[in-house]
This record gives structure tokens, sequence and C-alpha cells, in this order.
């Protein structure tokens, strides 16, 4: 179980989107009608620098699961809000005032997108893994965790063009789809470590 849960993390992790996001960020900005696409994707990578280190001063505060949970939940949103943006964009061809909400909206939603990764699903997994993994297995454990995690990444990565290509909208509805399984995944497998030992929380698991 310690190990399902920890390549799950890591798993959703990148299935969220978030690398191929970053990478095709500018492309994104300007799709959405955002002409300075390198200053937006220079505000992205700000923001989520900023939001990391807020995420490790709250992480033994308000705890890894309520932290998973909201950062999953708030993504969820944001890139249904963002899928939206497109959808109301390319059925709206022609209506100015219309066309910079929509702008607006994607943009806003990326934004907060990144600051709810960078709360919870960005470093909390990292955290999680290192401590419900027994120590016996945690080398070899955590080298397949992390294995899968990359493998992940480069899969989010080669394929976020080719679903651009097939539907911007599309892309942006599947993967807040992920980041709502990855809310059910963590409300119903993953546990709280926060203020427990080690072996408390090996324990919990027998």
């Amino acid at each position: 179980m310690p190990l399902t849960i920890g390549i799950g993390l890591l798993l959703l992790q990148q299935l969220s989107g978030i690398n191929g996001i970053m990478f095709y960020s500018s492309s994104i900005f300007k799709s959405a009608g955002i002409s300075s696409g390198n200053v937006a994707t220079l505000g992205l990578g700000a923001v989520q620098v900023v939001m990391t280190a807020v995420s490790a001063v709250l992480i033994d505060k308000a705890g890894r699961r309520l932290l998973l949970m909201i950062s999953s939940a708030g993504m969820a949103v944001c890139l249904f809000l963002v899928g939206l943006a497109f959808y109301l964009k390319s059925h709206l061809t022609g209506v100015s005032h219309l066309e910079m909400f929509t702008s607006i909206l994607a943009v806003t939603s990326l934004l907060v997108y990144i600051v709810s990764f960078s709360l919870g699903i960005g470093a909390v997994p990292w955290v999680i893994m290192s401590e419900i993994l027994p120590v016996n297995v945690k080398g070899l454990a955590g080298s397949v965790a992390t294995l899968a995690n990359w493998s992940s990444s480069w899969l989010v990565t080669m394929t976020i063009n080719l679903l651009l290509e097939w539907s911007t909208a599309g892309t942006f509805f599947l993967y807040a789809i992920i980041c709502s399984l990855t809310l059910v995944f963590v409300a119903f497998l993953v546990p709280e470590t926060k203020g427990r030992t080690l072996e408390e929380i090996e324990a919990s698991f027998r």
C-alpha cells in the first residue's frame, strides 16, 4: 500500500499536465489572445517559485493531506475554466468584449492553477513518499516511484502538443478530470502523516 500511494501521487502529479503546460505556456497564452506570451510565462515561473516556498511553510501547519486535497481541487477547477475559456473563444469569434473576457479567464485560471499546484501536489508527494515507505525498501521503492514520475512527465510532454492540436479545450478538460481523480485518490487512500513518527506511520499500514 505505501508504494502504491507513493507511485500514485507521483504519477498523478505529472498527469495533471504541469510540465507540458509550462513547456508550451507561451503558445497557450498566444492561443488565448495574449500577445506577450513570454512575459506571461516568466510570470508563471515566478509564481511557482514563490508559492513553493509558501508550501514549505504551510506543510507542517496545515498537514499534507489537506494541502493535497486543496491543491488537486483547485487545479481541477482552474483547468476546467481554462478549457471553458478556449471552448468559448472558438465558438464566439468576432465578439470583441467576450474574446477579452475569455483571454482574461484563461490567463487568470492558469495562474491560479500554478498556485494550486505549488501549494500541494508539486512538493507534498515527495514528502509523503519519504515518510510512508518502509526503511528496508525505501531506496528501491523511492527509485521506482521516481522512475514512474519522470516517465509520466516524458509522456505528458510528448503528447500535449498532439492533444492541443486535437482540441485545446479538450486537453484542459482532460487534465481537469485527472486532477479530480487525484482528489478522490487522496481522499480515500492517502493518510495524514503530520505530527506522526515514522514508526507510527509504518505501523498504521500493518
